[in-house]
């Protein structure tokens, strides 16, 4: 046998090595295909040298293909997001779960827009100029609860396109018009957990100011601005409209209040009242009376006066004048009412506050008599008023 040279050695190395290395790019952006041929003995160092056989040398050839970067160091698919549930149980008690601090810390807060309706929103042009005077639209969010028992023509579009939520019908003198309310405040907690304030509006409501003075007042405030009245006229009897005893023990009358439907909710009230079952308990029921059954302008204001009323400014910040009402409803402004000096009048008009004497933390009943937080909505409007707003919308309304 002839014992192996060094130039022998060199040669059966080099056979041991690739033949062929190709590259085969399949995307330019994404995935580089390495296509390496090889021996087999290549993967395995001790099998170096090729064996020898009839003279004639045999090589295993194999194709493999090594996809760049490797699946472990891809970024993950994003995860779908699972359909809200269509129940109010449900929905409740997910939305009870959430933060109720705004997220995440650091990031600008948000405003939640909530729309609670039964028509096409005369008014969206108006709100769509007052959206738009905002340089991103990463400051707000809209969410739309129109009662389906109604006809939409045409339909939500511009800003407010694809913003209304699973919505139930809602009807007046019934606790459905709460239920929707709560459920606005639900998807809004669900949808984005930047959402920090949450007015709730509706289809007749216009905007008195611009966008970034609404902005700047609701997020510096700390608290909720929700309507809080404790001797009203009327007051028993709304309080018995489900019974003598219905309400008792969990309200006493003694802790009945009333207040305006229209409100601005932080984030932590807005999880209260989505996580409430006690007192919710009592105001679905069904009335007896349905005359002094008005549960939109008593569970709000009753529950947080029980649960949080350091943390309210008990008024509300839509203007609304009950001094000509009619059927239950308050004034409304016809168009040929429109003009620069009724705005001016509607800015000017002082809130009325609660009338609890001081028990609002440190807000004391002589510092609500020095409070003049400003109107930030106003209804009701006719439809036919669009216009009219339209043309004093840039040099009045939005000129703060």
């Amino acid at each position: 046998m002839i014992a192996p040279t060094p130039v022998s050695l060199c040669c059966a190395l080099l056979l041991c090595l690739p033949l062929t290395i190709v590259f085969t790019i399949t995307s330019p952006i994404v995935t580089t295909i390495v296509t390496i041929t090889h021996y087999d003995s290549y993967k395995d160092p001790a099998r170096n040298f090729v064996p020898i056989s009839n003279n004639k040398k045999k090589f295993d050839i194999k194709h493999r293909s090594v996809v760049w970067p490797p699946p472990s160091l891809s970024p993950p698919p994003s995860p779908l997001q699972p359909p809200l549930p269509e129940d109010d149980e449900s929905l409740f008690r997910l939305a009870a779960r959430v933060n109720p601090k705004p997220q995440p810390l650091g990031t600008p807060k948000k405003l939640a827009f909530m729309f609670l309706t039964t028509t096409p929103l005369p008014f969206a042009p108006l709100w769509e100029l007052f959206f738009n005077q905002t340089r991103t639209k990463k400051l707000f969010n809209i969410y739309i609860h129109a009662d389906p028992s109604f006809h939409y023509d045409p339909p939500f579009s511009g800003t407010f396109a694809g913003r209304d939520i699973h919505s139930k019908p809602t009807q007046r003198f019934t606790p459905s018009l709460v239920s929707a309310a709560r459920r606005l405040l639900a998807h809004a907690l669900l949808d984005d957990p930047s959402n920090a304030m949450f007015p709730l509006l509706s289809a007749s409501c216009i905007p008195l100011h611009s966008f970034n003075f609404t902005y700047d007042t609701l997020i510096r405030s700390k608290k909720s601005f929700i309507e809080i009245l404790s001797s009203e006229p009327g007051a028993y009897g709304r309080y018995i409209a489900r019974g003598e005893d219905a309400m008792f023990p969990e309200v006493p009358f003694e802790d009945f209040r009333i207040g305006s439907q229209f409100f601005v909710l932080t984030r932590r009230h807005a999880r209260l009242v989505v996580k409430d079952e006690l007192l919710w308990s009592k105001f679905k029921l069904p009335c007896v009376q349905w005359d002094t059954c008005y549960p939109e302008e008593n569970y709000l204001p009753t529950l947080l006066s029980m649960m949080d009323r350091r943390g309210c400014v008990p008024a509300t910040l839509t203007h609304v004048d009950w001094t000509n009402q009619s059927d239950g409803h308050p004034r409304k402004y016809e168009a040929s009412e429109v003009r620069p000096g009724l705005i001016v009048s509607l800015r000017g008009d002082r809130p009325r506050y609660g009338d609890d004497g001081g028990g609002f933390g440190n807000v004391t009943s002589s510092s609500l008599s020095k409070r003049h937080d400003p109107f930030l909505f106003a209804r009701k409007f006719s439809p036919e008023s669009l216009q009219p707003l339209m043309r004093i919308a840039d040099d009045v309304i939005f000129h703060d």
